[in-house]
């Protein structure tokens, strides 16, 4: 998981929206590093946090009903604020209640940032042109990043649920090991259907 933040002097802001930066999934790839390169030279900072999927899965599985993917999502924010240190932080909520993610962003700040402002709302990589940059540049990294992990098992496609190519990946692997790869998420749920799949097709077979 790949989280970004970038600052701004609100001066700078109509120059960034002129770039043409939107939401991440509305840009092609190529479109995107481009757009990246831009951001990088206007932006005052950029922050990355990424997390592996071992570290996601103790979340998921072991932190109790409340820590979840978005919690962690919410802590991650958090680092970025802290590193970035802006007076005011635009973030696009995860949680299906905008104030209370911003409320999880906010206990994970430390006392000196207590009093920036955190404006929390869904899809605010369309809204605001600095959210929309946080979000080209976390969707370049991963990119990145999945482009380095194909080349050490693979082609597995996106690496999303909606990616017939990654799932095809994960049915496969799996019928000839013992268990997934680590790049995999163990508390993935689709995961967990696969091997009802498999599990059923093995008792077809008994």
């Amino acid at each position: 998981m790949v989280v970004a933040g970038v600052l701004f002097d609100e001066n700078h802001i109509r120059e960034l929206a002129a770039t043409g930066v939107k939401d991440s999934k509305l840009l092609t790839p190529d479109v995107r590093n481009v757009l990246a390169d831009k951001i990088r030279l206007l932006a005052d900072k950029v922050s990355i946090v990424e997390v592996q999927p071992a570290e996601i899965d103790h979340v998921v599985l072991h932190a109790g009903k409340l820590r979840k993917l978005n919690f962690l999502e919410a802590k991650m924010m958090a680092q970025v604020i802290n590193d970035l240190r802006p007076r005011e932080a635009y973030v696009d909520a995860s949680d299906v209640r905008e104030g209370r993610y911003k409320e999880t962003i906010m206990s994970f700040l430390p006392p000196e940032l207590k009093g920036i402002r955190v404006i929390s709302e869904h899809h605010a990589d369309r809204r605001y042109p600095v959210v929309s940059a946080a979000s080209i540049i976390a969707k370049v990294r991963r990119d990145d990043a999945v482009d380095g992990l194909r080349s050490e098992y693979g082609d597995f496609g996106s690496g999303y649920i909606t990616d017939p190519k990654t799932l095809d990946f994960l049915r496969s692997w799996r019928r000839t090991h013992t268990e997934y790869p680590p790049i995999v998420r163990k508390s993935w749920k689709t995961i967990r259907q696969i091997e009802r799949e498999l599990a059923e097709g093995y008792r077809r077979l008994q």
